[in-house]
């Protein structure tokens, strides 16, 4: 859905200038997260989410398959720093 609505124009934005929104968009959800406005904070968490897809989209990643990494029984623990 995301990709269909607003991918010509996150296209042609390119990836640095929507990496720029995704992060302006992570720190309104850090202000959210400091507060008690638990609407606000729904409205964020999708906001992050729509921005990570975005950047995802136009970067040709399926951020479906990205995610087996967690949804499958693969991962074990943290890696080691």
């Amino acid at each position: 859905m995301i990709s269909a609505r607003y991918e010509k124009s996150d296209r042609a934005r390119g990836t640095s200038g929507t990496f720029m929104w995704f992060i302006e968009e992570v720190g309104e959800l850090a202000t959210a997260l400091a507060g008690d406005d638990t609407e606000n904070k729904k409205e964020e968490f999708a906001d992050v989410f729509a921005w990570l897809c975005t950047l995802a989209n136009i970067n040709d990643i399926d951020l479906e398959k990205a995610c087996e990494k967690y949804t499958s029984n693969r991962v074990k623990g943290f890696k080691p720093k």
